[in-house]
């Protein structure tokens, strides 16, 4: 049984955090029903489109890792004047790598998208809306530094006050320049990439905003971090960022492979992971507020309590899951007709459904205990055992059953999720065994 105190303190702390990212799917949902009315292709497009895009800001917002894991041991070593000076560091190295990446990157995308699907007109949906997103680099990775600071001090409401700020901006941008509403051109895709990237800059400003009114006194833009801190935060966020780098590739490749097996699936894939990411971002919510919970628990050099914190964590997490799980089980097709409006492209998609529903439980345990090692310090494990289980075991096999073996998109995400429930074990394992505590930070 977990104390009524520290469930009332996980919760306090994860719910805002869950709200926040429950917030940005369902955005997510709602950019894909407007984008799903065009048709297939524009559907593959933008979800191809989508995950090169976390690609490439993957390594960026892993800074957000050391940012979290720094402020959170400074406030539990009562530091916390200097708890904003991390933050400094993350927005500088955001800008540093973002600024040059974007420009490149957009200028490369119509030599790049044709390298990862065959079908024309998937490429020339997919290439624009792409180049939309990559102008945002800089407030993507500014933001998960911001996003990282108000979790380790435990603000998190001012993140999802934020989140709620660029959603409304986004859905309303969405509907005008998709679709061609009030006087403006209908933009289809390109609307939809131009639309989530200014809404992410909205986000930006208005996270300026809150620091300058909430972390003055914590050092916020007062000066930059010194050496030491700088080479600390580089430790912990360049293990993170490679982290997210190879997930978001090793996606990217997930889709490329499923599109070798046909159009339908691909956009099937699309509705499918975006479905998944609804339900199990409150797991990773969950997962950054136990981040936060270790790292104050070992900044006052108390291991035995971090711990227990993520095993508290876990549980809640798991069982949380499991219960948003139901109806995906039970009812797969009223979840899924508002997005996929092919009829076969529908009856793909129910099977696969079910099986991300069954394994949610798990999925939470991974992303619990891989956050809490991120709090912990830890960023060099996690980059390893989730590079080589990703890359190693479960892409190997995707392409194995789908495109070699032609078993189809059941097989796939039965691969796919048998994978992730590994994942999970293993991070269990490593959390047992107790190495991660003896981490400096």
């Amino acid at each position: 049984m977990i104390e009524p105190a520290r469930r009332r303190r996980i919760t306090g702390l994860a719910l805002p955090i869950i709200g926040g990212m429950v917030s940005q799917n369902v955005l997510n949902l709602v950019d894909t029903a407007m984008v799903g009315s065009l048709g297939d292709a524009a559907l593959a497009g933008v979800g191809l489109g989508s995950f090169v895009n976390f690609m490439a800001t993957a390594f960026i917002t892993g800074m957000a890792a050391g940012v979290q894991a720094m402020a959170a041991r400074r406030v539990g070593q009562g530091r916390g004047a200097e708890s904003a000076v991390p933050l400094n560091g993350g927005l500088l190295l955001a800008a540093a790598l973002a600024i040059p990446s974007s420009v490149v990157l957009v200028l490369l995308a119509p030599t790049l998208f044709p390298l990862l699907e065959d079908d024309p007109a998937v490429v020339a949906e997919g290439t624009i809306y792409l180049q939309m997103r990559l102008v945002a680099m800089l407030a993507v990775g500014m933001n998960f530094a911001f996003r990282g600071y108000w979790n380790a001090v435990d603000r998190s409401k001012l993140y999802l006050r934020t989140l709620l700020v660029m959603h409304v901006t986004n859905i309303a941008l969405n509907y005008v320049l998709i679709f061609g509403k009030l006087g403006m051109p209908a933009l289809g895709v390109m609307g939809a990439g131009i639309g989530t990237a200014a809404s992410t800059f909205v986000g930006t400003a208005y996270y300026f905003v809150l620091g300058t009114r909430h972390a003055r006194d914590a050092g916020f833009l007062s000066g930059l971090p010194d050496r030491t801190t700088l080479g600390q935060m580089l430790r912990l966020s360049v293990p993170a960022g490679l982290q997210q780098f190879f997930f978001a590739a090793g996606m990217t490749v997930f889709f490329t492979l499923v599109g070798m097996v046909g159009t339908q699936e691909l956009a099937a894939a699309n509705v499918l992971v975006n479905l998944m990411l609804v339900a199990i971002l409150p797991g990773l919510g969950f997962g950054i507020a136990a981040a936060s919970l270790v790292g104050q628990a070992l900044g006052r050099g108390d291991h035995a309590d971090a711990r227990q914190w993520g095993w508290d964590v876990t549980k809640i997490a798991a069982l949380t899951m499991g219960v948003l799980a139901l109806p995906a089980l039970v009812v797969p097709d009223l979840l899924l007709a508002p997005f996929i409006h092919n009829a076969d492209t529908l009856a793909l998609a129910e099977g696969p459904l079910r099986l991300v529903a069954a394994t949610l439980a798990f999925e939470a345990v991974g992303m619990v205990l891989l956050n809490a090692l991120l709090g912990a310090g830890d960023s060099r494990i996690v980059m390893v055992v989730s590079i080589g289980i990703q890359w190693f075991v479960q892409l190997p096999l995707v392409w194995f059953v789908g495109p070699w073996a032609g078993g189809g998109l059941i097989a796939i995400f039965a691969v796919y999720m048998g994978a992730r429930v590994g994942l999970a074990g293993v991070f269990a394992t490593i959390w047992a065994r107790g190495a991660w505590g003896r981490v400096e930070v």
